[in-house]
């Protein structure tokens, strides 16, 4: 076996800073922080992916809500516009019993009445009418019985069929002519 020299003086203080022998480093808590770091990443790793599955699946629900509304919006939006159509606003209103309005007048600022008014053409009481509307108007009187309404001098009276009307279109759709127009 060998023996170290024993040092003296100088030397031997400056072995005393140096360990006698090498040291190990204690390796298990070193090991201990590397697993944790990792299975710390891999955990935050899986509630990352967890999060942004979840995320995906709401988003995908929210896009076919939306189209589904959209859909709906694009329905009702075709409705209104087929009912504000101008021809089926003059059925809807031929059927609830309405007729073209006469001439206007205008009545300026200053008083005076500008224009011709006239009535409107009288209503004929064969009008087809909708069921809701039927519910909020009186009924027709029934043709063996007499009202007021007969015994007026008008009411025997009947409205004059325009000259040429076009095939399919009812006398009564059509609109009078306003001359100077």
């Amino acid at each position: 076996m060998s023996r170290k020299p024993r040092l003296k003086g100088r030397a031997a203080r400056l072995a005393r800073l140096f360990p006698a022998r090498p040291r190990q480093a204690a390796r298990t808590p070193f090991v201990l922080l590397v697993v944790l770091l990792l299975g710390g990443g891999l955990i935050g790793l899986l509630v990352l992916n967890s999060a942004l599955s979840e995320g995906s699946f709401k988003m995908d629900d929210l896009q076919k809500d939306t189209k589904s509304l959209t859909d709906e919006e694009q329905a009702l939006q075709r409705d209104i516009d087929s009912y504000s159509a101008p021809d089926a606003l003059q059925r809807r209103a031929r059927e609830l019993g309405m007729v073209p309005g006469g001439d206007p007048a205008f009545l300026d600022p200053n008083g005076t009445v500008k224009g011709v008014p006239s009535a409107a053409a009288p209503r004929s009481p064969a009008a087809v009418r909708p069921p809701e509307a039927l519910a909020t108007l009186p009924a027709f009187p029934s043709a063996g019985t007499a009202t007021a309404a007969d015994a007026s001098p008008t009411a025997g009276t009947t409205v004059p069929e325009p000259a040429a009307t076009a095939p399919g279109v009812s006398p009564t759709a059509a609109t009078p002519t306003t001359p100077g127009r």
